[in-house]
């Protein structure tokens, strides 16, 4: 019984590392397309031409894919896809800009500063932007999460021990299932038992193996093909393009922040005066 505990306990252990890296990328998913969805509900057209909205939303998109892009290389083994990876920047970026990430020493980082240029190109209120900014943030998390499951594996020596306890564990088995087995002629019930056993139990520790390192199993690429053709879908719509009424942006709202902002950096500069002693 001690050697199925042990097998349960790192099985447990592993599958605990593959749910964290699940989730992270599961919120990679939901906040691009958040992301997106914000950048493109929240765009002032005032003064601004179709080309050119098209232009930024298109940037948003773009940069949005190439950070998850960068995160599975980042994450993926040494050669495993780097050339896919310089061909799909090189095609869907403008060549600067794929060029900087590829040359970046850490490029995840890169793609998200690109993100962050990115969003604040976007005309429209600072309040509304601060929101983007505060989604395109948990990408960062998600990136230190992912980013220690990497660098933190399990101990080589633990898993060579629980398959070596294992091991010699199946080779006695078969004096315990001696007696159990002494109506089958000279014992030899005895023999497919101790194969199927072993089958099963040597199946869950190759289980646990394979979860252990969980960026080699989960289908990273599939997310990001699917997160760019939902970034690029979602800036192609437009408010009011299905017919549903949009209210345009009352003058005295805009004034009234306007008029906020001016109090709360005159009260701000007040405190400072009084604090430093400065005479007005």
């Amino acid at each position: 019984m001690e050697s199925l505990y042990l097998l349960v306990f790192r099985t447990n252990s592993s599958y605990k590392r593959w749910d964290e890296a699940r989730k992270n990328w599961g919120m990679n998913i939901n906040h691009t397309r958040d992301l997106v969805r914000m950048g493109t509900a929240f765009y002032d057209k005032t003064g601004v031409t179709d080309e050119q909205r098209k232009k930024d939303l298109q940037a948003l998109s773009l940069a949005t894919w190439s950070f998850v892009r960068a995160m599975k290389r980042h994450l993926s083994p040494e050669q495993e896809d780097e050339q896919d990876f310089r061909r799909e920047l090189h095609e869907r970026l403008p060549p600067r800009q794929a060029q900087a990430i590829i040359d970046a020493a850490h490029r995840p980082n890169r793609a998200l500063f690109d993100l962050s240029v990115a969003i604040e190109n976007l005309p429209m209120h600072f309040m509304r932007k601060n929101e983007i900014h505060n989604a395109a943030t948990i990408f960062e998390d998600n990136l230190g999460s992912s980013e220690r499951l990497l660098t933190s594996p399990i101990p080589l020596f633990y898993a060579r021990h629980t398959a070596r306890f294992l091991g010699v564990w199946l080779l006695l088995m078969p004096f315990c299932l001696y007696d159990p087995f002494a109506g089958s002629w000279n014992h030899v019930g005895m023999i497919p038992a101790t194969a199927l056993i072993s089958i099963f139990l040597f199946g869950i520790e190759e289980l646990a193996t394979s979860m252990e390192e969980p960026f080699t199993i989960l289908p990273m690429q599939a997310f990001c093909d699917k997160i760019g053709n939902w970034c690029n879908e979602i800036v192609s719509w437009e408010a009011g393009d299905n017919g549903m009424p949009v209210n345009p942006v009352l003058e005295k709202y805009t004034k009234f922040d306007d008029e906020m902002m001016a109090d709360q950096n005159y009260e701000a500069s007040r405190k400072s005066r009084n604090f430093l002693n400065i005479p007005r």
